[in-house]
């Protein structure tokens, strides 16, 4: 098991495996609490022990992996801000709704790594779902919840203006990446992927079953914007809209 954090190449959209270059590995144990960059070198070195000390090997790079059971709180943000939508119907969504987007239900990752190994693959795979436009998946995730919110569009710049941090932790909008620097890194192309035998879920299902689990665990990790400082944001873009129009 391995990462999509092995690649150089963020910028460039429709990689896979053999198409795009990987960072330069490290061999030492580095501690990444010191060093995060250090992560995807490790993850290179490790792919080079087992491809070349294994008699035969499968290597899975997973991109974001999602569901029931989330540690990371990222993809999370969405299913539990979209149960939230009877409450505070405007949902600020970041970007653009064609900036693409990528993730996995980790529950379908894990029955395709033990397909493969019970079909004994070999190769290198990323281990990904088909890259969607994030327009899309918030209509999946929101079609999960059973809601039909009130979607704003707030452009990167203007997050950056307010202080919005990227993909995750305190005060961000998770899986919003700045473009186009990022424009690969949740772009990939699975097709190798599903040739070689995944199968994935709707997203709603995905989002259904991850709210449920939010609901069922009030300590779950969340991650992003809480509902005053997304409003904050909101108002800040209406004004900022509003001065715009008059004064054209």
């Amino acid at each position: 098991m391995s990462t999509i954090n092995v690649y150089e190449d963020d910028p460039t959209p429709g990689g896979r495996p053999g198409t795009i270059a990987e960072r330069q590995p490290i061999t030492e144990d580095v501690n990444l609490a010191e060093d995060p960059e250090a992560y995807g070198p490790m993850k290179v070195a490790c792919e080079q022990v087992v491809r070349t000390g294994a008699a035969s090997a499968m290597v899975i790079r997973p991109g974001l992996i999602v569901g029931p059971g989330d540690p990371t709180g990222r993809f999370s943000y969405w299913p539990a801000r979209m149960g939230d939508v009877p409450e505070h119907p405007e949902v600020l969504a970041p970007g653009d709704p064609g900036d693409s987007v990528q993730v996995i239900d980790v529950r379908d990752l894990a029955a395709w790594i033990v397909d493969s190994v019970e079909q004994h693959r070999t190769g290198v795979f990323d281990g990904i779902g088909a890259a969607l436009p994030i327009g899309d998946l918030l209509t999946e995730v929101a079609a999960g919840a059973g809601v039909a919110p009130d979607l704003t569009w707030v452009p990167q710049e203007f997050l950056a203006e307010q202080e919005v941090e990227p993909w995750a932790g305190p005060r961000s909008v998770p899986l919003w990446l700045p473009r186009p620097e990022y424009d690969g890194m949740l772009a990939h192309d699975a097709t190798p992927s599903y040739d070689a035998g995944l199968v994935t879920r709707p997203l709603a299902d995905t989002a259904r079953d991850t709210l449920a689990w939010l609901r069922d665990t009030p300590d779950a990790t969340l991650t992003g914007l809480g509902r005053d400082e997304e409003a904050a944001v909101l108002r800040a873009w209406a004004e900022a809209r509003a001065g715009t129009v008059s004064g054209t």
